[in-house]
C-alpha cells in the first residue's frame, strides 16, 4: 500500500469484501445439486461435529457458526453435513483476490474471506464508488463462481468500511461518509462495533460512553484514559475520519494459537489423542518459522464434554520454536499433574477440544543461542525443511513423527487465518 495511512480521507475510496457464507458457498459452487438447500461445513460430520461455516439458507433456520451438528439438524432437519475442503476455498480466496487486483493494485487479503481495497489512488479512473462496488460484485460472479455473493462497504477508512460491510447481508453494498455516519451510528450498539467485545463495552459504559455515537464525539484524551491504553485515540481515529489505523495486514502477531474440536473416532484411543497434540504443536512451529520468531511463553487448555476444563501455562527461560519441544513440556506437565492429584488422564475419552497458544515473541535473529546447544543448527534445519514443503509440497518431506497410516489431523483453515495461503 502505498498511501500516507496518517493522512485524513474523508472522501469514501476504502472497500471492504466479505464474501458471505464463503466456505460453504465454494461448497454450493462446486456441487449444483446443494444450491439452495440449508448447508453446513464442518471438519468431521459426525454426531458431535462442530459446524464451522453455515450457509445463508441454514442461518435463515437458526443455525449458526459452532453449534454442535446434532443440535443444529434438531434446528433445521433438511439441514447437509458437509466435511470441509480448505484447499478448495485457498483455490477461490486466491481467484477473488486476483480479480480485486484487477481494480486496484492496493489490495490488502485481511482473512480467507474478507479483503481490502483501497481506490484512494483510483479517483481520477473510478468517479462512482457505488457503480465500482456493483461492477466488482458482477466480476466475482463473472470471474470467480456465479454462486459466490459478497457484501461491500464503502467509507473514507478501513474500520468504517468493514462495519458498512456487515450492515446488509447478505449481498448488501453500504456506503457511509461524513454526512450519513451518525445516521448509521445511531441505529447501532457497541457491541456491533468491530473490534469492541462485551468487556470493552462494559469498560466504555463505566466511563459514561453508552453509544457508539457518543463514542464518536467524546474527547481522545477521555477515550484513551477510560480504555488504558493508546486504543481509545484510535477509536477517536477510526469514527472521526483522522488516520487510517487498520489498513495493516502484517502486523506481528501477539498469539499464534492452534485449537481442534475432537471427533468420536479421535478420542477413541490415547493414542490418536497424543498424535493430535503433536501435530497442534507443530502447526504452531510451521507459523513461527514462516513468521521468524520464537515464543516465551505457552499454554495448553482442554475442554470435556461436561463442560470442565483443563489449563496449563508456561514461560520459558529460553524462547521455543521446536514442535516437539512443545509437545515434550506439554506431556511432561501432564503427567506430573495426573501423579500429583491421581487422577484420570487429560486427554481422555471425554475430551471436546483442546488448544495449544504461543505468546511473547521475539524475533528469530536475536534469540542467544545456547553454549551448550545446537539451536541454530536446528533453527536452520526447520527454516530449510518448510522451504522445500513450500517449493514441492507439503507432503514430500516430513518428520519421522508425521508419519501416520490414517492420521488423525485433518488440514482446516480458520476464517481469520491467512498465514498459511
Amino acid at each position: 500500500m502505498n498511501r500516507n495511512r496518517l493522512s485524513s480521507n474523508v472522501l469514501p475510496t476504502v472497500l471492504f469484501v466479505d464474501m458471505n457464507s464463503f466456505f460453504a458457498s465454494c461448497e454450493q459452487q462446486d456441487n449444483y445439486w446443494l444450491r439452495g438447500r440449508p448447508v453446513g461445513v464442518c471438519v468431521y460430520t459426525g454426531r458431535n461435529g462442530c459446524i464451522i461455516a453455515p450457509s445463508v439458507e441454514a442461518k435463515l433456520r437458526g443455525v449458526k457458526t459452532g453449534m454442535r451438528l446434532d443440535q443444529a439438524i434438531v434446528l433445521c432437519p433438511d439441514l447437509v453435513p458437509i466435511q470441509t475442503h480448505p484447499d478448495r476455498y485457498r483455490e477461490y480466496h486466491v481467484k477473488i483476490i486476483d480479480v480485486l487486483r484487477t481494480f486496484s493494485d492496493d489490495v490488502v487479503p485481511k482473512s480467507i474471506d474478507e479483503a481490502v481495497v483501497d481506490l484512494t489512488n483510483y479517483q481520477l479512473v473510478y468517479k462512482d464508488m457505488q457503480q465500482t462496488g456493483l461492477a466488482i460484485k458482477q466480476a466475482i460472479r463473472q470471474k470467480v463462481g456465479d454462486w459466490l455473493r459478497c457484501s461491500i462497504g464503502i467509507a473514507p477508512n478501513v474500520f468504517l468500511a468493514k462495519l458498512a460491510s456487515g450492515i446488509q447481508k447478505p449481498d448488501g453494498l453500504t456506503i457511509i461518509t461524513p454526512d450519513t455516519i451518525d445516521d448509521v451510528l445511531r441505529t447501532l450498539v457497541l457491541t456491533d462495533l468491530p473490534g469492541i467485545g462485551h468487556r470493552m463495552a462494559e469498560r466504555l459504559q463505566t466511563g459514561g460512553i453508552y453509544t457508539p455515537l457518543s463514542l464518536r464525539y467524546a474527547k481522545p484524551e477521555y477515550l484513551r484514559a477510560v480504555c488504558k491504553s493508546i486504543i481509545g485515540w484510535h477509536w477517536h481515529l477510526r469514527l472521526n475520519f483522522g488516520g487510517e489505523v487498520d489498513l495493516e495486514s502484517n502486523a506481528n502477531n501477539k498469539s499464534m494459537s492452534a485449537m481442534r474440536t475432537i471427533s468420536e473416532e479421535q478420542r477413541s484411543t490415547p493414542e490418536r489423542l497424543d498424535e493430535l497434540l503433536q501435530l497442534l504443536c507443530l502447526t504452531l512451529e510451521r507459523r513461527m518459522v514462516r513468521q521468524g520468531v520464537f515464543c516465551q511463553d505457552m499454554s495448553f487448555s482442554c475442554r470435556y464434554q461436561n463442560g470442565k476444563t483443563y489449563n496449563y501455562e508456561a514461560r520459558f527461560s529460553e524462547p521455543k520454536q521446536d514442535g516437539p519441544e512443545l509437545y515434550q513440556i506439554i506431556r511432561e506437565r501432564m503427567e506430573k499433574f495426573q501423579i500429583a492429584h491421581q487422577c484420570e488422564p487429560v486427554l481422555n475419552e471425554f475430551l471436546r477440544s483442546m488448544c495449544v497458544a504461543v505468546f511473547r515473541f521475539i524475533p528469530a535473529e536475536v534469540v542467544p543461542l545456547s553454549i551448550f546447544g545446537d539451536e541454530g543448527r536446528k533453527g536452520k534445519f526447520r527454516q530449510t525443511l518448510y522451504d522445500l514443503k513450500a517449493k514441492f509440497g507439503v507432503d514430500k518431506l516430513i518428520r519421522a513423527t508425521e508419519l501416520r497410516d490414517n492420521p488423525a489431523y485433518r488440514d482446516v483453515i480458520g476464517f481469520g487465518n491467512i498465514k498459511d495461503l
